[in-house]
């Protein structure tokens, strides 16, 4: 079994790691446990490569997979349960704070031909401030053919812990104009970009405007068809039933300092999730784990 190639680099102010196995590479920051890079040798990259990603300490990454927990975008519009768990008068940041915490890198092993990453959040339970429960938190990787990913929050405490979170997936497309969402026909969604206006998906997803959606009980599979570049990105959810979909489009872009104002032509996210009504709720002793394996089909 070949031993796969671990290696430490920095980018800007963050260290991370690259990882290479059978044709893949994946690179990680250890700043939240944050891929950035997967590609596989002659094909398109499956993850947004942002020229303008800014790598400091503290700051998240705008591109990958940035891991939003234990609460998923603006803290207030979090469902009560979730906003009970964090004793804090402080302001909340978006997306929770682990994706500017310090991860470890566990452990790399093989599972048959696929290689196996393990990321540990190494911060003791219970001591975020504000936030005080005992929840382990680990995110392991899976090479194979596919890129599989998996959060799992274990509740070590003695008390009942709800949550809610997302893999915050930026995709590679070729000009999201031209490409197209399969598997929501007929589900109901919340428009957040038209006031959390509540709808219904008619036919495949198409881009035309700034997109901002919370796609409710959502399938477990569903397809990114980008024609140009002949291939299709099957996303395989696992424990979720929600899914936020976003690209800022042309004037929001302009707003980010560390997007080109044209960067929202090339990516799409795709978030896996349990947000709203899908949220987390782990009892003293209990776990969840969500996850989404990605592949892409030649069309």
């Amino acid at each position: 079994m070949p031993v796969p190639h671990v290696e430490t680099v920095k980018i800007d102010e963050l260290d991370c790691w690259r990882i290479r196995h059978d044709g893949a590479e994946l690179m990680i920051a250890q700043q939240g446990a944050h891929i950035f890079s997967y590609r596989r040798e002659g094909e398109q990259p499956l993850i947004w490569p942002n020229p303008e990603a800014v790598f400091k300490q503290g700051k998240g990454i705008r591109t990958g997979v940035p891991v939003c927990w234990p609460w998923f975008g603006v803290f207030d519009r979090n469902p009560q349960s979730v906003k009970a768990m964090r004793q804090s008068e402080r302001p909340a940041g978006a997306h929770g704070f682990v994706r500017t915490a310090l991860w470890e890198l566990a452990g790399t092993a093989f599972e048959g031909e696929a290689l196996r990453v393990d990321l540990a959040l190494p911060v003791p339970a219970g001591s975020f401030p504000g936030w005080p429960h005992q929840v382990d938190l680990t995110l392991s990787l899976l090479l194979d053919d596919q890129l599989h990913i998996r959060l799992t929050s274990h509740n070590r405490g003695s008390e009942t812990v709800t949550l809610s979170q997302a893999l915050h997936t930026y995709f590679a497309v070729s000009d999201v104009r031209n490409v197209q969402v399969e598997g929501l026909d007929g589900l109901a969604y919340i428009d957040t970009a038209d006031g959390w206006a509540e709808k219904t998906q008619s036919g495949l997803l198409h881009f035309t405007a700034e997109t901002d959606r919370i796609y409710l009980d959502t399938p477990a599979q569903l397809h990114i068809v980008d024609k140009d570049w002949q291939r299709r990105l099957q996303l395989t959810a696992e424990g979720s039933k929600s899914t936020v979909i976003w690209n800022p489009w042309t004037e929001r872009a302009k707003a980010f300092d560390d997007m080109a104002d044209d960067g929202w032509q090339g990516m799409l996210c795709i978030e896996t999730a349990n947000v709203l009504d899908d949220v987390v709720t782990l009892a003293p002793g209990q776990h969840h784990t969500l996850g989404v394996s990605i592949t892409s089909i030649a069309l």
